[in-house]
This record gives C-alpha cells, structure tokens and sequence, in this order.
C-alpha cells in the first residue's frame, strides 16, 4: 500500500460510476482522498458528497449553480471551493496534486478533462466511451507522449485488460496483439432488455422499458444505448484504441448472463476470460489499485446458482446499432465521431418522446450518410465534425422522419 492516500478527481461524481467510485473510496479512507467532485445537475447528491468526503474543490456547469451549491456548502461549515465551467474542469483534472482521475462525464462533454488528465500524465480510469470514439488517435497519441497510465473501467475492457499479456495492455502500441500472441479480442453483450423481443413491436417500446436493463443497474442514457446495442458498438471502437487492435481482431459475442465480461483469444488457442457479478465496483476498485487487488464490496460470484452460461451471435437485424459502429470503424477519418453525435442526439429525442426506439439507427445511419468524408486530423476538426452531425440529427428530427 501506498504510503500516503492516492489523491482522486472524480469526474461526473453524481453518475452511477461516479457513486460506485466514491463507495469504493469510503471502504479504504486511508488509500484514497478526494481532491475534486464535479456534477452537472443533481446538486443535492452533489452536496451531500461534496459534505461526506470533504474534497477541496466542487465543480458545477453555471454560474446559478455554483453560487446556490457554494451558499448551500458555506451554511453547513464547509470549506470546499466551488468552481464552474469547462476550464474549471481541466483545473481539477490535470491540478499536479492529483494522481488519479475518474472520467466519468456522459458524453462528448467529458472529452476535454479527460484529455487534461492525460496531458498531465495522471491515472486515468477512463468510464467516457466518448473520449475514444470521438478522438481515439489523439487521445492514444496524448497517453504515450505524457507517460500517463490508462485503465478502462467499462467491465468488458477492464476485463480485456485483465486477461492480455501484461506487456501489452501496459504498453499497447509497443507491437500489434498478433505480436503479442493474441488471435483476437471477444468483447461479450448481454443483448439487453429486448434480445428476444418480437421485432415488430420495436415501435411500440417506451424509454421506461429501455432503462430496465436486466442485469446492470446504470444512468438512462448509457441504458438506452445498452438496449440499442449501440453501447457495444461503442465498446468495439474503444477497443480498438486501447489496445491497438484491428477491426478484424474484435468480435462481439452476446451473453445474456453478463458473468463472463470479456475474453481474449490466443494464438496457441486458449481463451482466456474474466468472469464476476456484474457489478461496477470491481473494475473501479481494480483501477484504483492497480496492480494491487482490493475487496470492493462485491457480492461473491456463485456459480452453483448461475448454473448456467449462454453464448450467441448478435443479430444485427436486430440490432443495427452494431452494424454502424463497424461500419464507421471502416470508414475512418471523423465517421466514429458523428455515429456518437448522432446518437447521442437521436437518444435524448427518444427519451424525451420525440423519437421511436427504431428511429435512433434510423437517425443514426442517416445522418452518418450525409455527413461523411470529414478529417479528423486535430481535435478541433473532431468537434467540428460532431457539431456538424448534431445539427444534421437535429434537421433529421425537426423534418419529423422516422423509421419504417
């Protein structure tokens, strides 16, 4: 054990990673200490943990939020600084006093503190899938050039990780998996809440049946895309990036029990995989401690009452969420950037009614379609290219197109 505390940023602290990180902290007071909150909406969880772990900074979206949160903190004694904005942010992620950081912002917004965090050479226990997808290259390029260690906290590449040769997965660009003696990654799906569903009563399915997932309890949007598996082909271009692997080297394998969370594929045959309940508080507490083990809390795996695990091939008819990430991962240049704009809006118009579940790869594909052919040689064509499909997602919408 370290001996003083790991000092942590959790970024996006009042998500469902971001409550498992800090459950996980609470547990081992004396490795870890909080440096930095930050949240977006839910002031309230936000304050009660800015009041459990004492962290120096809190930091907020606004302006209005920051001085209710800041008066709320001052009235019960607390001495925790409260910032807002995006350059508020990067300060708390790359601030020298860190050494680790939780990125575990929703969506693109998590992008630019998570870059902070590699600049500055931290920890990074990567839970934003956006990050990858949106600038995987430049992301990768920043890791190597600082030094900074990165460890992916979504349990299927936590368990990927976990079971590939440890010269590899520290220093992934050091040679290709083949090199490495790996034939090819099995990143596994649980195939979500509609894996047997007639497909043609997709139409009719709600935003409250497709947050239910059946196995792991997370935010609604990361749920939605769960259901859509477009969480999955998210996971792929990830993969991609993190462990310098081809797009022929990752396949997808559905496993309603979600017990195995990975596996890794050798040349010699052998097929390793990483198996737990599926809980979040395992891959976190393995990236925090890494390369030391602790007990986060988890229920122990029971084999004797799973009973039973499945394995099949996803449906791509049925999921064509999947179909796309692929396809993008193909296309190269900024494709991966737009899929994730896309759907990122295709699922906020869903959750709020505007959309059917169809309609999200109906978008999605449309929109990636129209905006296509875009560089992606620096950050700010990246975000160009993810303006650009935001506001061709939204034209799609405001035309009232919807799948067939």
């Amino acid at each position: 054990m370290s001996a003083s505390p790991r000092t942590l940023t959790v970024l996006g602290s009042t998500g469902s990673i971001g409550v498992s990180t800090l459950d996980v902290v609470a547990r081992y007071p004396e490795r870890y200490r909080i440096h930095a909150l930050t949240g977006a909406t839910q002031l309230d969880r936000l304050f009660e943990q800015a009041q459990a772990f004492r962290p120096r900074f809190v930091v907020v979206l606004d302006e209005a939020s920051a001085e209710q949160l800041a008066t709320r903190l001052k009235a019960a004694g607390s001495q925790t600084e409260v910032l807002c904005g995006e350059a508020a942010l990067e300060q708390v992620a790359a601030a020298p006093e860190v050494c680790t950081v939780m990125a575990a912002i929703v969506g693109a917004a998590g992008m630019k503190p998570t870059l902070a965090a590699a600049r500055a050479g931290k920890r990074v226990l990567l839970a934003n899938k956006e990050t990858l997808v949106l600038a995987g290259r430049l992301f990768m390029d920043e890791v190597k050039a600082s030094g900074a260690e990165l460890l992916p906290i979504d349990s299927e590449h936590n368990a990927i990780f976990q079971v590939l040769p440890r010269a590899h997965r520290e220093h992934p660009y050091a040679q290709g998996l083949r090199e490495s003696g790996v034939k090819r990654i099995l990143l596994t799906a649980s195939g979500g809440p509609f894996r047997t569903r007639a497909l043609d009563t997709f139409a009719a399915i709600t935003p409250a049946e497709a947050v239910k997932h059946p196995n792991w309890s997370m935010g609604r949007k990361i749920s939605v895309d769960s259901a859509s598996m477009m969480n999955k082909g998210l996971e792929v271009i990830e993969a991609r990036w993190l462990f310098n692997a081809q797009p022929d080297e990752i396949s997808v394998v559905v496993h309603p029990q979600s017990i195995v969370h990975s596996m890794v594929e050798y040349a010699d045959g052998s097929v390793l995989a990483q198996m737990g309940s599926p809980d979040m508080r395992t891959p976190i507490a393995y990236g925090m401690a890494y390369p030391e083990r602790i007990d986060p809390g988890v229920k122990p795996l029971d084999l004797f009452s799973v009973g039973r695990l499945d394995f099949e091939a996803p449906d791509l008819a049925r999921f064509p969420c999947l179909r796309l990430a692929f396809e993008a991962l193909a296309a190269g240049g900024a494709a991966t950037a737009v899929l994730n704009a896309a759907n990122e809006v295709a699922v906020a118009a869903f959750l709020d009614g505007r959309l059917s579940f169809p309609g999200i790869a109906a978008l999605s594909e449309a929109v990636l379609e129209q905006v296509s052919g875009l560089p992606a040689g620096d950050l700010e064509s990246l975000l160009q290219a993810d303006g650009a499909a935001r506001e061709a997602a939204r034209a799609w919408l405001a035309r009232g197109e919807r799948a067939c």
